[in-house]
């Protein structure tokens, strides 16, 4: 069965976005090789506000070749034919995004989905980029209220401009 993997950029002090929801302080790391990480998907996963946030930074082209499913109780999907909105989610779903996906499913970005994706036992690997820079404030990697997961170090790569990749298995 194909992996959901949670993948996101994080502050040293624990923020995934700054305290107006802004990203501009994740930078291109120019020795990673992102071609080659989004090679390994053919499923992206978000949030509407993540997916409103990647598309005003990265443009709608940036998703081409994959299948956008957007979690939002607001977005219709007549509105959005290029994408796949859901309501809600639940095992059922997911299982089935598990089954027609080819490659894994990229948990993109967004503290809320990987809280309830977490709860419902639904992520199966926790890969976060630390920025080397301290935002005082923000999107929490995880907000509150949320369960303790035990996660195992399976890879990590520190780069020279300072960013650390962590790659944990949630137990």
């Amino acid at each position: 069965m194909k992996k959901i993997r949670y993948g996101v950029a994080m502050s040293l002090d624990g923020y995934i976005a700054g305290p107006n929801g802004e990203a501009d302080w994740i930078v291109v790391e120019p020795e990673f090789n992102f071609a080659e990480l989004w090679a390994q998907f053919d499923t992206l996963l978000m949030g509407r506000r993540t997916y409103e946030a990647a598309i005003a930074r990265l443009g709608e082209s940036s998703m081409q070749g994959m299948k956008t499913v957007v979690v939002s109780r607001t977005m219709q999907q007549v509105d959005h034919p290029k994408l796949t909105i859901v309501p809600e989610l639940d095992r059922d779903s997911i299982k089935a995004m598990r089954t027609r996906s080819n490659k894994d499913i990229w948990l993109f970005g967004g503290g809320e989905l990987f809280r309830q994706m977490l709860a419902l036992k639904e992520v199966d690997t926790v890969e976060v980029s630390v920025i080397p820079v301290l935002l005082g404030g923000g999107s929490p990697l995880l907000p509150p209220p949320a369960q303790q997961t035990k996660l195992n170090l399976t890879s990590h790569k520190a780069y020279s401009s300072g960013r650390v990749h962590l790659v944990y298995e949630v137990l």
